[in-house]
């Protein structure tokens, strides 16, 4: 059995009138007061932003994405480098995901739309799934990979990362509930691939999180969660569709979360809005990840507090409005990061329409920092049992 004395997860609190509950995950790299958010920085960088400009807004953990640093730089690189933590100069906990979520997106496209939320502006790259694994070309060279479980696993050792992810065949909401169903045993064959591998030549230093599917079914659900509590898993990621509506993401979310075991640490895949994140933190979700902050920072959309807004009662506030184009206040007032204490919405607007680079880098700072915070203010609310009104405030 492979020594992990380098990771654990605790309960140090719970909230009295839901099943949010602050947590402690710990690393060899540190360790991560929960819930908490990670930042994805999927070419082993987020966009823009140096590590320690991240480590001054308060960050804790970030993503690098499997998928892409297999096809660049590749593992050999990152294990001459000696993994991700020095490649990058990011000494903190880090997490990567097995890499399926872009194979499948890039390939059916349908579940890349609905998920993630972004078009298609890209040659499809998906070949074949098989029992074997999923065979893709690079989308730099023309290459085929044949990405397996096993290969996710070396990949992600070599990658050094602190939590990773079981390989998965990721569905879409619009397929029948049959494929679904397929999907989910084929990636329960592959999980237990990714254990054995993990056990194989493993450092210890890992934590592998499978993944929970089933779609928008009950019952799928729940044979997922099954399956992933009766093995050694170190924790567990809810994946897949998770429906088309707010409120039917919070329904699976939460009856999926009440299934897994509760003294393994739970991530929800790809959520990041606002109002989602407080619904995923009641169901008893420990951490979250999502590319929107930063983004949509490059679009010109700062985070801000509802009713903070000038434009309306989203969190979305689109400096790139001519509103904002003599408006000499910061992003917002009261908040603490170096966009917000140095320049205006003005400077940013111009530097938006200007196509100046640095107006996209600075929303991302103040993202960044917004998102830590408001991470940073639910767990003082779950410490003060005022979850519900640190939600008023912010939504």
């Amino acid at each position: 059995m492979i020594d992990k004395s380098n990771f654990s997860f605790k309960v140090i609190k719970q909230n009295t009138t839901s099943n949010a509950h602050l947590g402690l995950i710990h690393t060899l790299h540190g360790d991560i007061e929960t819930p908490a958010f990670i930042f994805c920085g999927t070419k082993a960088n987020v966009k823009g932003i140096t590590v320690a400009q991240l480590r001054e807004a308060g960050t804790q953990i970030i993503l690098s994405n499997t998928y892409h640093l297999l096809v660049q730089p590749g593992i050999e690189v990152l294990r001459k480098a000696g993994g991700l933590h020095t490649f990058t100069g990011w000494n903190a906990p880090m997490f990567t995901d097995s890499g399926g979520f872009q194979v499948f997106s890039l390939g059916y496209r349908s579940s890349n739309n609905e998920i993630k939320g972004v078009g298609a502006t890209t040659k499809k790259t998906l070949l074949s799934v098989s029992e074997e694994g999923a065979t893709f070309r690079s989308y730099l060279n023309g290459d085929k990979i044949v990405l397996t479980p096993e290969l996710s696993i070396q990949a992600q050792i070599a990658f050094g990362a602190d939590i990773i992810v079981s390989m998965d065949e990721c569905t879409s909401h619009y397929t029948t509930k049959a494929f679904i169903a397929e999907a989910m045993w084929r990636s329960e064959r592959w999980s237990l691939r990714c254990l054995r591998e993990l056990e194989r030549i493993g450092t210890g230093n890992q934590a592998l999180y499978a993944v929970i599917h089933g779609g928008v079914y009950e019952d799928l659900r729940k044979e997922s969660a099954d399956f992933a509590n009766q093995n050694a898993f170190d924790g567990f990621a809810i994946g897949g569709s998770l429906g088309v509506t707010k409120n039917q993401m919070c329904e699976i979310t939460q009856m999926t979360r009440e299934t897994l075991d509760c003294n393994r640490p739970v991530h929800l895949l790809g959520i990041g809005g606002i109002s989602d994140i407080f619904n995923g933190v009641k169901c008893g979700i420990d951490t979250f990840d999502c590319v929107s902050p930063t983004r949509i920072a490059r679009h010109g959309i700062a985070l801000v507090k509802a009713n903070e807004n000038p434009l309306g009662t989203s969190n979305n506030m689109n400096i790139n409005r001519t509103l904002f184009k003599s408006d000499m206040a910061p992003i917002c007032s009261n908040c603490d990061c170096y966009t917000c204490k140095t320049v205006s919405r003005a400077y940013i607007h111009h530097l938006l329409r200007a196509g100046e680079i640095l107006g996209g880098q600075l929303i991302s700072l103040h993202n960044i920092r917004f998102m830590n915070k408001l991470m940073e203010d639910i767990r003082e609310a779950i410490a003060n049992d005022t979850l519900d009104a640190c939600q008023t405030n912010y939504c």
